[in-house]
Order: C-alpha cells, then structure tokens, then sequence
C-alpha cells in the first residue's frame, strides 16, 4: 500500500534529533497492550510484548509506514488529526493524550475547533438519532459512523452492527467507504450499487478537500484504492459532487424492498458531523 506522505513529511535527520521522545512514548504505548486489548486476534508467536507497528497503524487508520516514520522519530510533520488518532488508536488516557500532543508540540484541539464526536458529546449525539423514529446516523468527517438508531442498525446490519448503541470498536471500523466497497454485502443490500458507489466517490471527494492532506483520510484512500478496483477507478476519475439527498433504494434480505428520501444535515455545535436521515418514501 502507498505510504501517505506529505510534501511536509520529509525526512529528519537523526544527527540534528536529540532525543526521540514522541517515538518513545508511542512505542511505550504500544507495548502495554495486548491484541486481546484492542479486539484482534493473537495470532502466531510474538518476539516481543505488545503490539506490532503495522496493528498499530491499522487501529489509527493509518500506513504502517507513515505511523514507522512516527514512531522513529523521521518526521516532525504530525498533524493534530493524526494525533487523535493515535491516541484513540493506543487507549490513552485523557493525561496520557494531553501528553502526546505536548511531545509533538501541537495544540491540543477542543471538539469545539475539530467537530469531533468525543465521548462527552456523544449521550447527546446518541439522543439526537434516537429521537428520529426512521433510519438515521451521524457521520464524522472520516465518514465514520460514530452514532446510529436501532432502525438504522436493522437496515445495515453488517455496517452498524445490528444494534442501537456504539459498541468499541477500532477507529474507522464503522467507515461507510469501506463497507460500501469492501463488504461483500454491500452491492446486494444497495440499489444501483454501481452508480451509488461512484456518486459516494465524488461526494466524498467533495467533502473532505479542506484536509486533503489529512494522514488518516490519505491513508483511507490508499487503503481502499488498493483493495478496491472499483474505488480505484472512481477516485481516478476525479469525479466531484455535493452529498444530495434523494431516492435510495434497498434490497434487505428480511425486510425485502425498501425506498426512502435521504437528506444530509450538518450538526450546528460539530461542523464536521453530519446527520444522515432516511424517510420513507411516501405511496
């Protein structure tokens, strides 16, 4: 897979570094946990205790040898994104993650500043969806579904889990370009699957081209355009749409056919979130 690197990201030199403490910490952090931690298989005998770099780089949403270059101290170019990322990644503590971001000598964002959807706000977040009584879930600006309703959950069951309340999971495990591209399930339970990947393409493009040079969303592209010839050729085509709302049709294989209206609403307190919620389609 492409690494994502940056203009920015250029190697440093090890002879101007006086110490590697960022590196430290996360390879520190790395190695008090356990695959059983973080929900992945034990797998083979390990050589050391802890984590892999490449589970490591999996569970932040990131190349294996961007988070390499990280850990190695080989860049300073580490932006406040990626930070979170690995900070949600390791299961930082709030100290522990305040102190990350002071090693990289960032500014510790507020959810405020990043629309995030952190912990404190999401009862509120989850409140909001279930107050809606047909499918509705909300987007981050990773395309990461970080709320949903129990009807959204029945609708796509092998997207959201089959339940109404978020469960933990490993960051972007609930991405909608990867189960709409990698899930085998996908293009059955999807109307015109074909045509609405492609429009998913392009309006994503669309809607995350101020961080276009985001690690974490350049790792997803490089991710999904390796393991997807579809995606691949979509993102290719350079193809650019605002995410419309409009007719959605599904092929669910106990509730049958089903047809709604979509319509895309942004959460005033979170910019960057997005409420998406499906009505259906009057007779």
């Amino acid at each position: 897979m492409p690494s994502n690197l940056t203009p920015n990201s250029a190697p440093v030199s090890h002879d101007a570094e006086s110490s590697n403490a960022l590196g430290e910490f996360l390879h520190a952090c790395r190695d008090r946990l356990s695959p059983r931690d973080v929900g992945l298989p034990q797998g083979a005998r390990r050589r050391a205790p802890g984590l892999r770099r490449e589970e490591v780089a999996t569970l932040c949403g990131i190349s294996p040898t961007w988070y390499t270059w990280i850990e190695q101290g080989r860049t300073r170019a580490v932006s406040t994104e990626t930070l979170g990322a690995l900070a949600r990644g390791l299961l930082l503590s709030a100290a522990e993650r305040a102190y990350l971001f002071e090693l990289a000598a960032r500014s510790l964002p507020t959810a405020a500043s990043t629309g995030a959807a952190d912990d404190e706000h999401l009862p509120s977040l989850n409140a909001l969806v279930n107050a809606v009584r047909t499918p509705a879930y909300v987007l981050d600006r990773h395309w990461d579904a970080v709320a949903w309703n129990r009807p959204a959950a029945q609708l796509f069951e092998d997207w959201l889990g089959g339940g109404a309340k978020r469960t933990a999971q490993a960051p972007g495990s609930r991405n909608l370009l990867r189960y709409v591209f990698l899930h085998a399930g996908a293009p059955a339970l999807i109307g015109d699957w074909d045509e609405r990947a492609r429009r998913l393409v392009a309006e994503y493009r669309a809607d995350t081209a101020s961080w276009r040079d985001d690690p974490v969303a350049q790792a997803l592209v490089d991710e999904l355009q390796w393991a997807s010839p579809a995606f691949k050729a979509a993102w290719r085509s350079q193809a650019v749409l605002s995410r419309e709302g409009g007719l959605r049709g599904f092929e669910h294989p106990r509730l049958g056919h089903r047809e709604y209206e979509q319509f895309t609403l942004r959460v005033a307190q979170h910019p960057a979130l997005k409420l998406i919620v499906l009505t259906p389609r009057a007779a």
